[in-house]
């Protein structure tokens, strides 16, 4: 008798591209035909300006700490998303 059961397995494999096509599209419906993507994004921007406005001295060294090394973006970058390293 054969003590090896690695012969004995049978491959498996699932297409999961339908089921996410249908996922996607049950979360655009479900947030319904008023959400605006845009105005979600303008709203994104306006809560990052107002996040490191009105920073003391020291929280702007920080800030501009965690700038320099990647972690948060610059001005001039995509709001509130680090960067990808």
């Amino acid at each position: 008798m054969n003590q090896d059961n690695t012969t004995g397995l049978i491959p498996f494999a699932i297409d999961l591209t339908f089921e996410e096509a249908r996922r996607r599209a049950e979360v655009v419906a479900a947030l319904g035909p008023d959400w605006d993507p845009m105005a979600v994004l303008r709203g994104e921007d306006e809560a990052y300006a107002l996040l490191y406005s009105g920073l003391d001295a020291d929280q702007q060294r920080t800030y501009d700490l965690l700038v320099a090394a990647g972690v948060l973006p610059g001005t001039g970058e995509e709001p509130g998303r680090a960067a990808a390293h």
